[in-house]
């Protein structure tokens, strides 16, 4: 079932989640659920307080050379902690919940998550790339960030003013 993205400036986005502590059908349905939304909405990552779940857990599905995603590659992370990080790398990030506003953003090259799977068998990932990206994008949201926050002040400045404008135009609540 495809479920509501909330959106910048929601308030939820800021909570930090809770862990998973039941591996039930009900978390089931829910990773289900977010990978519906996620492919529906052209993501490639997506976390659970993104469809105001504040769970600590996440999907990921990069697509291929040829910009296909496949549910096999499918990465559902339950209580993932980055263990480690090593080097920088700068990417150009999006969010389902700032649509439509992508900027740089700064992030470490090469991550080791321990995380549990749907069934909470604990398993650990070593990823770098546009994986490491989004790995650490999706932990963000987890812990009450957006990629927005990154940005250096005078980008942000600008970020917030042209938000208001485009909220405004489109005549939601500024």
């Amino acid at each position: 079932m495809m479920r509501e993205v909330i959106t910048y400036p929601d308030k939820r986005l800021f909570l930090r989640s809770k862990e998973v502590e039941s591996f039930d059908e009900e978390l089931h349905q829910l990773l289900d659920d977010m990978y519906e939304t996620m492919i529906a909405k052209n993501g490639i990552g997506l976390a659970a307080i993104q469809v105001a779940v504040p769970l600590r857990a996440l999907v990921i599905n990069l697509p291929d050379e040829e910009g296909k995603q496949h549910k096999e590659d499918l990465l559902e992370l339950i209580n993932p902690i980055i263990v480690e990080k090593k080097g920088t790398q700068v990417y150009t990030e999006g969010c389902l919940s700032v649509p439509e506003y992508y900027d740089d953003v700064e992030r470490a090259e090469w991550v080791k998550v321990e995380y549990q799977d749907r069934h909470g068998n604990k398993k650990t990932l070593e990823t770098d790339g546009l994986l490491a990206v989004a790995v650490q994008h999706e932990i963000d949201h987890l812990d009450g960030h957006l990629f927005i926050e990154k940005l250096p002040y005078l980008k942000r400045k600008k970020f917030e003013k042209e938000w208001k404008k485009k909220r405004k135009k489109s005549g939601a609540k500024v």
